[in-house]
């Protein structure tokens, strides 16, 4: 009965930290919305789910530790709550680039609307694609679904470096829409930064289901 209940704790903790998900990525999708369309009501909405985020990551937390020090699991229960762990710190941190992109929004409100080199709509949804990737792998405990994260990753590294590279120019030859152009940057960033995010989820996930830490190795691969 202990195992059982046990057991039934860690679907318990799983689902926790899905319900999370859901709102970490509900936050991202809506501030790349609002900063599309300007609607500042959505930007408040934002806000109002950060602080849901915020309450769940103290609350999955706490189960996590409190599994850890009453149940002292081992092996694959081990991994799996240690990774929980560490996957809603990750969570919590999307919350903050839908933050960031909110507040953004609200600080170009009152500047002239213009076109710019660059597609964030696009950007924004290959890192919603990630996201979504990451939590289907936790979700399904698959750890190929989640190496099919990691593949993304570069991805939009470049479309970062691209978006930096494109607006650094635009400023350069037009002074007077600097603003929009550095707060685009800054925009390109949170999504960069909630992508490595997802990728963070995906290594964990794989930690979880194969016991391997793929960071070590990309790493290594990387110095080679």
């Amino acid at each position: 009965m202990p195992r059982i209940n046990f057991q039934l704790q860690l679907v318990a903790l799983k689902d926790k930290l899905l319900a999370m998900a859901a709102l970490s990525q509900q936050a991202l999708s809506l501030s790349l919305e609002a900063y599309l369309t300007g609607d500042l009501g959505l930007c408040d909405h934002v806000r109002e789910i950060e602080a849901a985020i915020n309450t769940a990551e103290r609350d999955v937390d706490e189960m996590a530790y409190d599994l850890l020090a009453k149940e002292q699991p081992m092996a694959i229960d081990l991994r799996f709550i240690l990774s929980v762990i560490k996957i809603n710190g990750d969570l919590e941190r999307i919350g903050d680039q839908a933050t960031n992109i909110a507040s953004r929004t609200q600080f170009l409100h009152d500047s002239p609307k213009i076109s710019l080199p660059i597609d964030i709509p696009d950007m924004g949804e290959k890192v919603g694609v990630m996201i979504r990737r990451a939590i289907q792998s936790l979700l399904e405990a698959d750890a190929k679904l989640a190496e099919s994260v990691l593949a993304m990753d570069d991805e939009i590294d470049d479309m970062n470096r691209d978006v930096q590279n494109e607006l650094m120019e635009v400023m350069q030859q037009h002074p007077v829409v600097s603003g929009q152009a550095l707060n685009a940057i800054i925009i390109s960033r949170n999504l960069e930064r909630a992508a490595d995010h997802a990728t963070n989820i995906a290594e964990d996930v794989i930690f979880w289901v194969r016991g391997s830490d793929v960071r070590h190795k990309l790493s290594l691969a990387e110095a080679d």
